[in-house]
């Protein structure tokens, strides 16, 4: 088995978030408002997909070596998705084809040089005909659909049998279609993907949908790990500098200043550049390329960590100068409270809302950051799958004859449904946690 250390950081947010549900049995205003939140049908459809999300990335989250030298380290997920992970074409292949896109030249049996497509090595091999292929997909598709919805189906009906399904005033009908649905969508993309390749192939002929669920763990880490690590010194830094003004706030403010009149793009590239500098001079210390893919991603984090922070913590400055002058702060300073404990016992949960409020904001965010980064060159390793380096490949394959769309797709459509479902789920906390905003 091999642990890496993005492996480590996936599982241990995991587990800070069953921590956090755990804490909130001890909190009755918390769960209140959490369950305010599950009242409304899109923040719950929403959660229901980012869980989907969390579980593809647990899955690719657990390594092994093995002997095979073309593919030295594999996850569960590889290994779950059959022919999606092995059955590697040569070259460009168009969704649900049969045959490569590419025309190469051959010899046929009565000595005449053509050129023509290709038959794939995976896609298609059940077939006795090119002209079975529209009614296999029809079939195919029919049986899994099935299947995945009846399983999901199932699964419902045993939760809803133990009575899990207690408050009525949640909307656990959306949350059981919602699964429906995906259950479906996934056992189609599973079966149909052991007998074509769904979304095509690319350059060197992976399969794009592989690529594509892949990428899922690269966006989940970064927009979650990125996160959390602005938090410390967001509200360290902005709740230090509102409470305490005077040199604290102008050595707070300068530091924040200086960091933003820096152009965000330049600072990271720049950091980003040291750090591949460095990974290149010592790549011994690496003993495959997915160790050393692997730490750059946390890189990647790490960098956008800390020139992220600035945002929030000039919120929590703003908050916090406001929270000082309160008469409940100014009697706790009377009777000779100490300002770590007034900080702790009166800022802090005072301020929770907004930091929660920005995580859920910010995440979506940083996931489009990386493909950002990655687009110009300065994200995760090439030779890890990532929807921005999709998209990089991308840009050259818009410009061929015929066009190769469906890297941009299957890119996109992963991006668009991790950050739409955070964005309707940040949305609904906004409202239930702000308490400014107007709730519905």
């Amino acid at each position: 088995m091999l642990v890496l250390w993005s492996d480590v950081v996936v599982w241990l947010l995991v587990l800070s978030l069953v921590g956090f549900g755990w804490q909130l049995k001890r909190d009755a205003l918390a769960r209140e408002r959490w369950r305010l939140v599950a009242q409304s049908h899109t923040a719950l459809a929403s959660s229901v997909i980012l869980l989907w999300f969390v579980l593809i990335a647990l899955a690719d989250s657990i390594h092994w070596r093995t002997d095979d030298p073309y593919r030295p380290v594999v996850s569960v997920l590889d290994v779950a998705l059959g022919k999606m992970a092995t059955g590697q074409e040569k070259s460009y292949s168009a969704p649900f084809a049969i045959e490569s896109l590419w025309k190469e030249t051959r010899q046929t049996e009565d000595g005449s040089v053509i050129r023509a497509p290709v038959a794939l090595k995976y896609a298609g091999t059940h077939l006795n005909d090119a002209s079975e292929q529209a009614t296999d997909i029809v079939q195919q598709s029919i049986f899994w659909l099935v299947v995945g919805a009846g399983l999901a189906a199932i699964l419902v009906m045993l939760l809803a049998r133990l009575r899990l399904f207690k408050d009525t005033d949640i909307p656990w009908r959306t949350a059981a279609l919602t699964l429906v649905s995906l259950s479906a969508l996934s056992a189609w993309l599973w079966g149909m993907g052991q007998s074509y390749h769904v979304l095509g192939t690319g350059k060197v002929g992976q399969d794009v949908l592989y690529e594509t669920l892949k990428g899922v763990r690269t966006g989940m880490l970064i927009g979650g790990l990125t996160t959390l690590l602005t938090l410390p010194f967001a509200i360290s830094l902005g709740i230090a500098a509102g409470y305490f003004k005077g040199w604290v706030d102008d050595a707070v403010q300068y530091t924040y200043t200086t960091l933003n009149a820096v152009p965000g793009v330049l600072l990271i590239a720049s950091a980003m550049l040291l750090a591949q500098l460095y990974l290149a001079q010592h790549a011994e210390l690496f003993a495959s390329e997915q160790e050393r893919a692997d730490v750059r991603l946390l890189l990647v984090c790490l960098v956008l960590g800390l020139t992220g922070w600035t945002g929030l913590a000039r919120i929590l400055r703003a908050e916090s100068l406001k929270l000082r002058e309160m008469e409940y702060v100014k009697a706790a300073k009377a009777f000779g409270v100490s300002d770590g404990k007034i900080i702790g016992r009166h800022l802090l949960p005072n301020v929770g809302h907004l930091v929660l409020i920005a995580v859920v904001l910010d995440f979506s965010g940083l996931v489009l950051a990386e493909a950002v980064l990655s687009y110009v060159g300065i994200g995760v390793d090439p030779t890890m799958p990532s929807w921005g380096n999709m998209i990089n490949l991308a840009r050259q394959e818009l410009n061929r004859e015929p066009v190769v769309w469906w890297n941009l797709f299957g890119a996109f459509a992963g991006m668009f449904t991790l950050v739409l479902s955070a964005n309707l789920l940040a949305d609904r906390i906004q409202q239930v946690f702000n308490p400014r905003a107007t709730r519905s």
